[in-house]
């Protein structure tokens, strides 16, 4: 009798080919992928947000009144326990530069700093900002890095600029000896539509360069 090939034994074999078909196992991808590292952001934000609010001793509920440090100013808004650091920046102080491209950070597009260090501003909540220092693409206006992304034409559409420009920024502080290979590892968060990378490469080696 010929043996079904619906065994169990069979079935794992299958699912295990279709997870590494082609080399690419799709574990790992989903492992390493932005969307893991977005939600990762947002849980930590959540539970930030639940210490902050007072160590289990009180409950924010409702829209109130926080003060958030933006590009060196104080600025006094509005927010929801729920309401993203992107939607005060755009919606209520103006700040139009990182982009809501995505829902869950993959796309770059909406990098700010946060004490020095690039997050996305749409998987943040405002209310777990207080007392942060943020910064935008804004405050980037006389950076060698805007004049440098200009100077290679590192951008097409320009949505996805700002993203970029407040990545390299970061990443190049960070690392100012960077190597092409290191750039484009470090910039490998953000995404161009245009497909626009090797004049942002450029651009960042042109940083690393002192050229700029």
């Amino acid at each position: 009798m010929t043996p079904s090939t619906n065994t169990p034994e069979r079935s794992s074999r299958d699912v295990a080919s279709r997870d590494t078909a082609g080399g690419f196992s799709r574990r790992a991808f989903l492992h390493g992928s932005g969307a893991v590292a977005a939600a990762a952001t947002l849980q930590t934000s959540a539970t930030a947000f639940a210490q902050a609010a007072g160590g289990g001793t009180s409950i924010v509920s409702g829209e109130t009144t926080i003060e958030l440090s933006v590009n060196g100013k104080t600025h006094s808004v509005k927010a929801e326990p729920r309401t993203t650091l992107l939607e005060v920046l755009r919606y209520q102080l103006d700040l139009t530069g990182a982009k809501p491209v995505c829902n869950d950070g993959s796309s770059g597009a909406a990098t700010i700093l946060v004490d020095g260090k690039p997050m996305q501003a749409n998987t943040l909540f405002a209310i777990a900002m207080v007392g942060k220092q943020i910064e935008t693409v804004e405050s980037l206006a006389k950076d060698k890095v805007p004049a440098a992304f200009t100077a290679c034409d590192a951008q097409q559409c320009g949505f996805c600029t700002p993203g970029f420009v407040v990545a390299v920024k970061a990443f190049l502080d960070k690392k100012p000896k960077a190597t092409e290979t290191e750039i484009r590892e470090g910039l490998n968060g953000n995404i161009c539509r245009c497909g626009t990378y090797v004049n942002i490469v450029q651009a960042a080696v042109k940083l690393v360069k002192g050229d700029a």
